[in-house]
């Protein structure tokens, strides 16, 4: 199976494709042909009291009949009424992890009698299938494939991991109260930047996922799986569930002028009142799909005759992250916090063409204070007022 370009932050809609039907069964089906395909196929399974992303083999290990009740600091596992297998709309983890793990061996280096010799980090063993990529987090993977494909020199490693993924989206059935991607255009309907979409779609005789093709690759696949056609009823029920879902969303965030707001107000004291909250404990980066910052290591055993070299993430609200000669260049909580907030909001549109956001809510959700980036942006709306540029 040829590999899947990585899309651009804002990739063209996919063509016209008329949609087919998968039952459960055929859902298996699409497990087993990918799986057949030499793919390492990662999906959502319930773990620790969350739902997160793992390998899976079996329809029975998705989340089913489970969905997540969220708020500003609250994340929970509830039943629901039926027995969706994607009735939940994003957990603690995202595709990051595999595309950018949290730590990653660049090299190794053994001594010899003679000098050194340095093995590269080995290739990953097979491609991803990712199945159930939200609409949001199809904007945050083409989000990094910017920032790590997009210039002058490409990070090879995530380029690696990258090529040839293929990508089952999931059209969102259920909105979290942390959502917001409607206010930034990322969903909750995917448009693009996928393999193949399914929508989930359950009613008192049937369940069913109404599937579109979005590449050559993924329309290959569905033609190999046990589908029927789908008639307007269909694609009309598959409509509505996506209109419940953005009419549904917990949270919005008014972007219109936005950047230029956080740039005028570096000293606005709303950045004092949530430093007063804020733990600076990264949770916000940590869970981020498109945060991308890191730190490099090196590592030597106690003989002396091994050393290697990792990637871990790192965080702007970590001291350390900006240490230089003299100190931090960002001592303070709210210098850390101002500077997140308005990199993610503001300064990512002048690097790299687009918010850094996708409204995924992570970031709100699993805050050990619940402070809200929403909330946050909106206090500042409501009472501008310019300050003179510099770090607290």
């Amino acid at each position: 199976m040829p590999p899947t370009a990585p899309p651009d932050p804002d990739p063209p809609a996919a063509p016209p494709v008329a949609p087919v039907l998968l039952d459960r069964a055929g859902l298996q089906a699409l497990l087993d042909a990918l799986a057949a395909r030499g793919f390492d196929v990662i999906g959502p399974t319930l773990r620790d009291g969350a739902i997160v992303y793992d390998r899976i083999a079996r329809i029975e290990e998705l989340p089913v009949g489970w969905t997540d009740r969220q708020d500003a600091g609250r994340y929970r596992l509830e039943r629901r009424a039926d027995a969706a297998l994607f009735g939940y709309a994003v957990g603690p983890q995202s595709w990051k992890r595999f595309l950018h793990p949290p730590e990653e061996l660049l090299w190794r280096a053994r001594r010899q009698a003679d000098g050194f010799t340095i093995a590269p980090a080995p290739p990953p063993p097979a491609p991803f299938a990712f199945i159930g990529v939200r609409a949001c987090e199809l904007h945050a993977i083409a989000i990094q494939d910017r920032v790590f494909l997009g210039g002058a020199h490409q990070d090879p490693g995530y380029a690696a991991r990258r090529q040839g993924a293929f990508l089952v989206a999931l059209n969102c059935g259920t909105a979290g109260g942390t959502c917001f991607c409607a206010s930034m255009g990322t969903g909750p309907r995917a448009e693009a930047g996928f393999d193949l979409v399914l929508t989930e779609v359950i009613d008192a005789t049937s369940h069913d996922f109404l599937a579109v093709p979005g590449s050559d690759a993924g329309a290959a696949l569905l033609a190999a799986l046990p589908t029927r056609p789908a008639g307007p009823e269909a694609a009309a029920a598959a409509d509505a569930v996506v209109a419940h879902t953005e009419a549904s969303m917990g949270r919005q965030l008014d972007t219109v002028g936005l950047k230029e707001l956080l740039q005028a107000n570096p000293e606005h004291p709303r950045w004092d009142a949530v430093a007063a909250h804020c733990l600076a404990c990264a949770n916000c980066t940590m869970v981020c799909p498109t945060c991308f910052c890191t730190s490099v290591a090196d590592h030597t055993d106690l003989t002396g005759t091994e050393a290697e070299r990792v990637k871990r993430w790192d965080s702007c609200f970590t001291a350390d992250f900006s240490f230089i000669h003299g100190g931090s260049v960002r001592a303070s909580g709210k210098s850390r916090y101002r500077q997140w907030m308005t990199h993610k909001l503001a300064h990512w549109i002048d690097q790299f063409g687009s918010s850094g956001c996708v409204g995924c809510g992570r970031c709100i959700a699993w805050c050990p204070v619940g402070i809200d980036i929403t909330a946050e942006a909106a206090a500042i709306r409501a009472t501008p007022g310019k300050g003179p540029h510099g770090n607290a």
